[in-house]
């Protein structure tokens, strides 16, 4: 590993139960770097399953951070953000892997223009299927659209696959709002101006916040395919064993983080009624839902509960969350 007074980038990877994907993440790292001088930084979130110990072991030229407790993604990335050193930061997933020249590249392209404050990659699953790579900022249309199944059933339209952007060629590189955290490279000078991730969003949004910061400071959000990168998805979540899994399916936490998040989002660039009219949006929506499944059947049954649970989530979020105005104390 190259060890410059100023390394093209850090690589900041944060880490939860996914040792060993994190040990083949840092692998595939260190065979794809080609010749980008880099740093390893992995912050681990309490991991219950040895990731801190085995990183140790495999890699002595990381540099390993142990939180004690789970901070969330936006304040363990911070804590790696303070030990750069590297021009740019590279975040990357512990489940996510370089393809041959992902980082070559995306050090070349930022390198070639300075209007660029992060760029994302075309992410892609194990068997190469596509991923959304390319997003714009979300609204209330596209929190209708969304549920509506409109977004879905008509990918190929501007209007209705506007959130993930289906309709465009996803072999075209493009300005975009964000991009999704399993990979992207940041200007380091740039986070010294506009600030870190805000803390308030334990997971999930944290990421549109950045980029929607990024973009009121002049700079743009690009996208680019030829910059690769193999994510699978999911796997720190799936390790939540204390998960509280109740009427609204598997994954309600999950649900419930996502719930508050956008609600704080909501909120900071929306305003109270921003942050209330989403909340009042999903809830109509599965109320509605609710009363349409109806009945003794029991696929409805389920439909029905499901949707129940779903509003009594938004309630709790609501609550918890002050409107938008605060976040819950760490971890959530």
């Amino acid at each position: 590993m190259s060890d410059p007074t100023t390394p093209d980038v850090s690589v900041v990877i944060v880490s939860f139960n996914t040792r060993d994907l994190l040990v083949d993440c840092i692998e595939t790292l260190i065979a794809e770097a080609g010749a980008v001088s880099y740093e390893i930084i992995v912050v681990d979130n309490a991991s219950r399953d040895g990731s801190a110990d085995r990183i140790a072991e495999r890699f002595p030229q990381a540099t390993l951070i142990r939180s004690a407790t789970n901070l969330g993604f936006a304040a363990a990335n911070n804590l790696g953000f303070e030990s750069a050193r590297g021009r740019y930061l590279v975040l990357l997933n512990s489940d996510a892997f370089l393809e041959p020249g992902a980082l070559e590249r995306a050090v070349r392209y930022m390198d070639a223009d300075p209007g660029i404050g992060l760029g994302g990659a075309r992410l892609i699953g194990r068997d190469g299927e596509w991923q959304p790579s390319a997003r714009m900022f979300p609204s209330l249309l596209i929190e209708l659209l969304t549920l509506s199944g409109l977004a879905a059933r008509f990918p190929h339209s501007r209007f209705f696959g506007r959130f993930d952007r289906t309709w465009a060629d996803p072999m075209e590189p493009a300005d975009v709002d964000w991009v999704p955290g399993a990979f992207s490279i940041i200007r380091r000078d740039l986070l010294a101006r506009i600030g870190d991730f805000d803390e308030a969003f334990f997971l999930y949004y944290e990421e549109v916040d950045l980029c929607r910061r990024i973009r009121a400071a002049g700079l743009r959000i690009r996208y680019w395919p030829d910059v690769v990168v193999v994510h699978i998805g999911g796997e720190s979540s799936r390790t939540h064993g204390d998960l509280d899994m109740s009427a609204a399916g598997k994954g309600a936490q999950l649900t419930l983080w996502r719930m508050r998040s956008g609600l704080l989002y909501y909120r900071k660039h929306h305003g109270w009624l921003g942050a209330w009219a989403v909340r009042q949006l999903e809830a109509s929506w599965h109320r509605v839902r609710a009363w349409r499944n109806r009945g003794d059947d029991p696929q409805r049954g389920a439909k029905r509960a499901e949707s129940s649970a779903i509003v009594a989530l938004l309630d709790r979020a609501w609550r918890e969350t002050a409107g938008g105005r605060r976040s819950p104390s760490r971890p959530w």
